[in-house]
């Protein structure tokens, strides 16, 4: 690789080979003469005529075009674009050198949007399926980790203040639950797409009713039978010389809703990693600080962060650009969508790759947890404390304020002397109370504090992610590969 020239490391560090291959130029030029290949097949089937009542489009034309799909002659294309300064026309010519014999029919009636659009299309779509796939894995490992540590109590909180416990198993649905709503997005997403079709310069399909000499129904059955022989169901039934932008703007925040849920996810890791609870997985050879030789630095969380930052900013590009548009169509789209659709499919592939990485690998160190939730159960289980103690014949009020001053001074003891917490035994030495520091102490069971957090995730897995993992069962078990 040459190292005097700018490369994204979307492409060096982030991003998958497979994500890479289907923004890739063999993609989308191999694309633009599948598309040609269907418009000319079409046309063919739609009995197009020349002017004198012949056939205009023969199957060995279409053959020869069938013949040259992979191989696509760059430099002829290269050279052929510096003297016109068009692009399609460029690989029109190109192909043209390739088949001879269907030369004069190639791109016949289209316009450039016709490959340019219909191809961004068709790869938005395959990206798509291939972030769901990683998506849905992401999702799985999560179950397993959800359902691994269902019992695990642990203390929850609210304002990152400790409030009432939960479960370790219980807090990662709440995880799974944001991607299943990203995943409901991204599928509803998938299902919407369609092509832009042939619809001429303005949208008008008037080329099209001048080669089928005026026959609407051959013009309309054009645009459908393009369409399935893309694998899609239908085309937009208007438009002007493009598809709306707008099909741009809502791709991109499908995948920015992704990126939102995974950097909440990266949120709770490293905070959880520096109260030692929950840490992401550390390589044994891997330098966590240049200079701080014992630090563990949560660089996949952080790197998760980075890029989902990347992807959210990102989708205001599109959103800008739908906006501005002017009548049928304006070019000031065209760099913008070069840049902002393949990084922000790119940056979201490299997220879900970390983001499996990561949950493959969480360490639950449960002793410190056990150790943090009993240094603070004394305060949660003061409720039950006083509410025992009122049906053994105590005053509500008179016990609440017992429990307010005594956890006041507790707290006191541990913030500013450094202490054990010393809360039950203030309330064991109060007769009013009527319970030994034993008595206290038993029922300081962290399991009696979680409510129904294990029910809750077992229901949840069971009822809401084990269907979709069931209807997705060959896609899982992919594992992923972290460049840097």
């Amino acid at each position: 690789m040459s190292q005097d020239v700018y490369v994204s490391p979307l492409s060096t560090r982030y991003a998958s080979k497979e994500m890479q291959y289907i923004f890739s130029p063999d993609k989308k030029f191999s694309t633009w003469r599948k598309l040609w290949i269907a418009l000319a097949e079409t046309e063919k089937e739609l009995d197009l005529q020349d002017s004198e009542g012949n056939p205009r489009i023969s199957q060995e034309m279409i053959d020869e075009m069938k013949q040259h799909i992979e191989d696509i002659n760059y430099d002829v294309a290269k050279k052929r674009e510096a003297e016109v300064r068009h692009d399609v026309m460029s690989h029109v010519y190109a192909y043209g050198q390739q088949c001879p014999k269907a030369a004069g029919i190639i791109h016949l009636g289209a316009t450039s949007c016709y490959v340019g659009d219909n191809t961004d299309i068709i790869i938005m779509t395959e990206a798509m399926k291939l972030v769901r796939k990683k998506l849905i894995n992401v999702i799985n490992e999560l179950a397993k980790f959800a359902l691994k540590y269902k019992d695990l109590p642990t203390i929850a909180f609210t304002h990152f203040q400790p409030a009432q416990p939960t479960t370790v198993g219980k807090r990662a649905t709440l995880w799974i639950q944001e991607l299943l709503l990203d995943l409901n997005d991204l599928n509803y997403q998938i299902d919407q797409q369609k092509l832009l079709g042939c619809k001429g310069t303005t949208g008008t399909q008037a080329s099209f009713l001048e080669l089928f000499h005026g026959d609407h129904e051959k013009c309309k059955q054009l645009d459908q039978k393009i369409a399935e022989k893309m694998g899609f169901d239908s085309c937009y039934p208007v438009s002007g010389q493009t598809y709306s932008r707008k099909v741009d703007s809502r791709v991109l925040n499908v995948l920015a809703g992704i990126a939102q849920s995974a950097h909440k996810f990266t949120n709770d890791i490293r905070l959880l990693q520096h109260l030692k609870e929950v840490e992401e997985p550390f390589e044994k050879s891997q330098i966590g600080s240049s200079a701080m030789a014992y630090k563990r630095n949560p660089m996949r969380s952080e790197r998760i962060a980075s890029l989902s930052d990347f992807v959210i900013a990102n989708a205001m590009n599109p959103a800008l650009v739908a906006a501005t548009q002017w009548f049928e169509r304006t070019l000031d789209d065209s760099a913008n969508k070069r840049l902002s659709v393949p990084e922000g499919f790119l940056a979201i592939d490299g997220i879900l790759d970390l983001y499996l990485n990561v949950v493959d690998g969480l360490v639950v160190n449960d002793k410190v947890i056990h150790k943090r939730f009993m240094e603070e159960i004394p305060f949660m289980a003061t409720e039950n404390i006083m509410m025992d103690a009122v049906q053994a014949g105590g005053n509500r009020q008179e016990l609440h304020e017992k429990i307010r001053t005594y956890s006041m001074e507790a707290g006191a003891v541990v913030k500013k002397e450094g202490k054990p917490n010393d809360l039950l035994e203030r309330i064991a030495a109060d007769p009013a109370f009527g319970k030994s520091l034993e008595e206290l102490q038993a029922i300081m069971e962290p399991k009696l504090y979680v409510g129904r957090s294990p029910e809750q995730t077992e229901e949840f897995v069971r009822d809401y992610v084990q269907p979709i993992l069931d209807a997705h069962k060959d896609e899982l078990g992919m594992t992923a590969v972290i460049s840097v």
